[in-house]
């Protein structure tokens, strides 16, 4: 299988709590190869714009709001299969309910704020990774 790349951000409650260094090196330790990556603090314009697909649910406001309540960090990521890999290693957009050793049960605090984003599909990670400009 070729390998293939996929984007993430660590999002401003993990950084704010210093969790970067760690989140990082699991997904190093979990075989991805860290491409390209920038730290930046996004705009509400931004937020509104990265999570448009989103707007039609109530949580849709909170979320941009959080997302530019800190910096985040935006990367891309290689490995085999690796969209699907790296939505496992993250685990359930609800840290009471992600596997146990993945990086949303280890350092999420809730659902709005659990740490990390992972592209879900490969279209999703070339769009993404596009607005970022990674």
């Amino acid at each position: 299988m070729a390998l293939n790349y996929t984007f993430s951000m660590i999002k401003p409650d993990a950084i704010e709590r210093k969790l970067a260094g760690r989140i990082l090196d699991d997904i190093e330790s979990n075989g991805f190869i860290i491409k390209k990556m920038r730290k930046m603090h996004i705009t509400l314009q931004q937020a509104q714009e990265f999570y448009s697909s989103l707007s039609q649910f109530g949580f849709y406001n909170e979320l941009c709001e959080y997302m530019t309540s800190g910096p985040i960090i935006a990367f891309t990521i290689e490995k085999e299969n690796a969209v699907l890999d790296f939505r496992e290693l993250i685990g359930a957009t609800n840290p009471l309910e992600a596997k146990y050793g993945t990086i949303r049960r280890k350092y999420g605090i809730s659902k709005g704020s659990n740490s990390i984003h992972g592209s879900d599909s490969d279209e999703s990670a070339i769009r993404e990774s596009s607005f970022f400009e990674l």
